[in-house]
């Protein structure tokens, strides 16, 4: 496939947290669909480098890019950044994440802010940096299926990331008619750090289609927003369907 060919050809984005995981995915799925990615991450220098490499190799243009989204300053100087570095910046993915444990009852001021500045803080940085740019384009935010239910043991990431659905929301209407917004929830994706694929086969059963999906399916649903024109403020859930069934809140 040559430069100039591919549904995002001739559109540069910016990932966040693109060295690892659904990030990677991401990254690597507008690159091959003809995009211009800037990797950004946070500690993993080396898989930032190798995903911008092999984005390259494909015939592309890549740039890694490092910033602590948990730092405000350092997230609303990110798009500027990343602009000195490839041009006009087209396509946000805000993806970068972190999953702490920690129960309602035990989660301190810190914990709770700590999740908020990653989730919902420097999405909102970044996506009006973007629009300040004066220029169209698309915002996708990862948000997690279990937002429409209640995950006990991660409580503060499930807050801040209930927020972000609500500035997906919000961004649409302020940010229209120039710049998209919308969501991606993954559900059964990939296990958490630490845990082996048996952790997606235990929990297959707890959706619809009772089994896990893959980051290629997230990656095509980036695919499938950036490529639409006229689909704004939505949130589309990849999770075999786990959205719909619920459960009791305090399960």
């Amino acid at each position: 496939m040559g430069h100039d060919e591919g549904p995002l050809a001739g559109r540069t984005l910016l990932v966040t947290g693109a060295a690892r995981r659904i990030g990677r995915a991401i990254a690597l799925a507008t690159g091959e669909a003809g995009a211009d990615v800037v990797v950004h991450y946070h500690h993993s220098a080396d898989e930032a480098a190798d995903v911008a490499e092999t984005i390259r190799r494909r015939g592309r243009r890549a740039w890694a890019l490092q910033a602590n989204l948990a730092d405000s300053d350092a997230a609303e100087a990110l798009i500027g950044r990343a602009v000195d570095l490839a041009g006009p910046i087209d396509i946000l993915v805000n993806n970068a994440s972190i999953f702490p444990t920690g129960l309602i009852t035990e989660t301190t001021g810190e914990d709770l802010l700590a999740n908020v500045r990653v989730h919902a803080v420097a999405p909102l940085l970044l996506s009006r940096a973007l629009a300040d740019q004066g220029r169209p384009g698309h915002i996708v935010n990862l948000l997690d299926a279990r937002i429409t239910d209640y995950d006990r043991r991660h409580a503060a990431y499930q807050l801040s990331k209930r927020m972000l659905a609500d500035l997906t929301r919000m961004l649409a209407v302020e940010l229209a008619p120039a710049i998209a917004v919308n969501a991606v929830a993954p559900g059964l994706i990939l296990p958490p750090p630490g845990a082996d694929d048996s952790y997606l086969e235990r929990f297959a059963h707890t959706n619809p289609l009772n089994r896990h999906g893959d980051p290629a399916d997230i990656a095509r649903a980036v695919l499938y927003l950036l490529g639409s024109t006229f689909v704004t403020g939505q949130i589309l859930y990849v999770d075999g369907g786990r959205h719909m069934r619920g459960s009791m809140y305090a399960s």
